[in-house]
């Protein structure tokens, strides 16, 4: 395998900040459009302000919205949202070589089936080595040349190896790892309790209330990834609690400041409205809770959020739910 040629799917602020991470640690970088009106105009302004403003693309950076000439690189890496995925794979099969990576960097279970991406991977893109990049990773942040640090996790280390080597640069730091089910877990079920805090502090309910989420949240969503096969330890690593973290109390959060305008009264339709990002949380939400009822696992935290967003609940209401729930241990 080889890494001289890294292409990026998807040109929103995330794959926009991994083609330039790409491309910093001196890889040939691809970075790939959907909309042909898009991409022109990243390729004339040498920028993304519509995603990711105020940052310059360099000239050595290519930007294309033909996907053959894509999947002409070493390693794909596909930041698109979670529910085009099985789209995207069905479309790239034709023209994808064997052997070719695909590194999942998007974050989702999608609702149809309730599958992991690398769940549908498996069955869409047969001929393709899967791995993922998750953790606490603002794409501004990582655009920028701050401090990062994530978890790329395969079964095979070999690959594992050469995506480290190959995204390694300056300030962005990545651990290799190899459970993809805990990893996938985490990076998907994380945003949904992202939207908890927001709603939380958007409606005035204080640090307490928020602290209390990201815990038992995060003990909701280990519950869900040892049920699916997934390891503890990754749930305490960067792309568990690190991840989570940072999606819950980072101002740059889609998830986390969707759940604030939502806590502030606004309706979900009109904060969707007013936006051009993805809040993944929102999707995933009703898929969280399905799988969830499948494996056997209590999640009252997630099933609360996914009444509020779909099934027409309030916030006191569920709060009011959480806190009569009978008193446990902990453990």
């Amino acid at each position: 395998m080889s890494s001289q040629h890294v292409a990026v799917i998807g040109a929103g602020a995330w794959g926009t900040a991994l083609a330039l991470i790409a491309q910093r640690g001196g890889c040939a970088a691809t970075l790939y459009a959907r909309r042909p009106e898009l991409a022109a105009r990243i390729a004339v302004t040498r920028r993304n302000d519509d995603y990711l403003p105020g940052i310059d693309l360099p000239a050595g950076l290519t930007i294309t919205s033909d996907l053959a000439a894509a999947l002409s690189a070493d390693v794909v890496l596909y930041a698109q949202p979670a529910q085009h995925f099985r789209t995207f794979c069905r479309t790239a099969r034709p023209l994808w070589s064997a052997g070719l990576p695909l590194v999942l960097c998007a974050k989702g279970i999608e609702s149809a089936s309730g599958l992991l991406l690398h769940e549908i991977a498996a069955s869409e893109l047969p001929a393709a080595p899967v791995a993922a990049l998750s953790g606490p990773s603002f794409a501004a942040d990582v655009a920028n040349g701050l401090p990062t640090a994530v978890a790329i996790v395969a079964e095979d280390p070999a690959l594992v190896a050469l995506l480290m080597q190959a995204l390694s640069h300056g300030a962005f730091r990545p651990y290799g790892a190899e459970d993809l089910i805990g990893t996938e877990v985490a990076g998907a079920v994380k945003n949904v309790y992202a939207i908890a805090c927001g709603l939380v502090m958007g409606a005035g309910l204080g640090d307490n209330a928020r602290a209390a989420l990201i815990t038992r949240g995060l003990s909701e969503v280990t519950r869900l990834a040892l049920a699916k096969g997934g390891r503890a330890e990754t749930l305490m690593g960067l792309a568990g609690l690190g991840d989570l973290v940072l999606t819950c109390c980072g101002q740059k959060s889609r998830n986390m400041s969707l759940g604030m305008e939502l806590g502030q009264g606004k309706t979900l339709e009109a904060v969707l409205a007013a936006r051009k990002s993805v809040a993944e949380g929102v999707t995933t939400a009703p898929a969280v809770v399905a799988l969830a009822d499948r494996l056997g696992i209590e999640m009252p935290i997630a099933a609360a959020v996914n009444r509020i967003l779909h099934g027409g609940s309030s916030l006191g209401a569920e709060v009011e739910g959480l806190l009569a729930r009978p008193l446990r241990r902990e453990a």
